[in-house]
């Protein structure tokens, strides 16, 4: 009887327990990894990788040509701990065969309360009265001091009505908002209906939303989407909020908007760089939401890195058992209810 022959799994960070129990159940995988919170640096990854049938990896980590050459020809799925996949070559990936596993849905519902908690801690500035009453700026209780903005009866613009979007929108409507308006590649009168969102232009959004919250992917097409033109085109009462990807907004028109009174406020989930230099001038600012103080992106619970992990050692394992046949390059969207959804090409959003 011919030995079995283990996959060797390469894992590109520290992971929660939960995920090294579903790899330790997958008997035919040997597993190295990166054992570090820190990003692994790319000569380290390269080594890493060499002779991997498996690839686990975050969004920090970059899978290009290079890198794929450094694996060879044993690599057959690669799965990534994200919703966006900007940063894999999906076309190099899709010409050797390899499988792409993502995870749309199991962190709709943590972003979309993030988004939550950062519109709500802008707009009501949480960030500066909890300030005022440390530094004892707080005196008494002045009418109009503190004010903030109120979603009620306002218009809420969304850019980028996919998942997250409308988990989003789900959440904001007992909020009692008046009317929703969402732009994105095309038209989503199905997904709209529940919100009885209307499909505007992206400067229509901009001059009309009282709050604007971005959550579309990072394309050449929203690459800078957010620059001097788009600000310039929002109200100076408007909050601007992103939990998109940074590369999304241009930051030193956003520095200029929020100084100049252009808009009210912003809050930010990612940033460019991430972590943003201490000395960073929208670190600076009252205005400019809480997680640029202290940032703070989407993280699973223990359910949704269990869903990751299980589909992960799945993929990986069908495609060991393929061997040599070589399919094109699927794309696999991890469900959360931990199930593998096949298909090819690129993730709706």
């Amino acid at each position: 009887m011919r030995p079995v022959r283990l996959m060797k799994v390469f894992v590109t960070r520290r992971i929660p327990p939960d995920g090294w129990a579903a790899l330790a159940r997958a008997a035919d995988c040997e597993v190295e990894h990166w054992d570090s919170d820190e990003p692994i640096p790319a000569k380290e990854l390269e080594r890493g990788v060499a002779g991997a049938h498996g690839l686990l990896c975050l969004l920090t980590d970059r899978v290009d040509k290079r890198l794929l050459d450094a694996a060879g020809s044993n690599l057959r799925v690669i799965s990534t701990m994200s919703v966006g996949l900007d940063h894999l070559a999906l076309e190099e990936i899709k010409k050797r065969g390899i499988r792409v596993g993502y995870t749309p849905d199991v962190l709709t519902d943590t972003t979309a309360e993030l988004a939550m908690s950062l519109l709500l801690t802008t707009c009501r500035r949480l960030p500066e009265a909890m300030e005022e009453v440390k530094n004892g700026g707080w005196s008494a209780w002045k009418p109009l001091w503190m004010c903030g903005y109120g979603l009620t009866q306002s218009t809420v613009g969304i850019i980028g009505l996919g998942r997250i979007g409308q988990a989003i929108a789900r959440r904001l409507k007992p909020f009692g908002i008046q009317r929703f308006l969402y732009t994105g590649r095309q038209p989503r009168p199905q997904e709209a209906a529940e919100f009885q969102a209307e499909f505007v232009s992206t400067p229509r959004l901009a001059a009309e939303s009282d709050f604007i919250i971005v959550a579309c992917s990072l394309t050449p097409a929203t690459k800078g989407l957010c620059n001097k033109d788009f600000f310039q085109q929002m109200k100076s009462t408007a909050v601007f909020v992103n939990i998109s990807r940074g590369e999304v907004v241009n930051q030193d028109d956003l520095y200029e908007a929020l100084t100049s009174g252009q808009i009210a406020a912003a809050g930010l989930d990612v940033t460019t760089p991430e972590p943003l230099p201490t000395d960073h001038p929208l670190l600076t600012l009252k205005n400019c939401g809480e997680n640029c103080d202290f940032p703070m992106r989407s993280h699973p619970g223990p359910r949704e890195l269990e869903v990751v992990w299980r589909c992960w050692v799945q993929s990986c394992r069908e495609r060991h058992q393929a061997r040599g046949h070589r399919q094109t390059g699927d794309i696999e969207a991890v469900s959360d209810t931990g199930t593998l959804q096949h298909g090819a090409g690129h993730p709706k959003h």
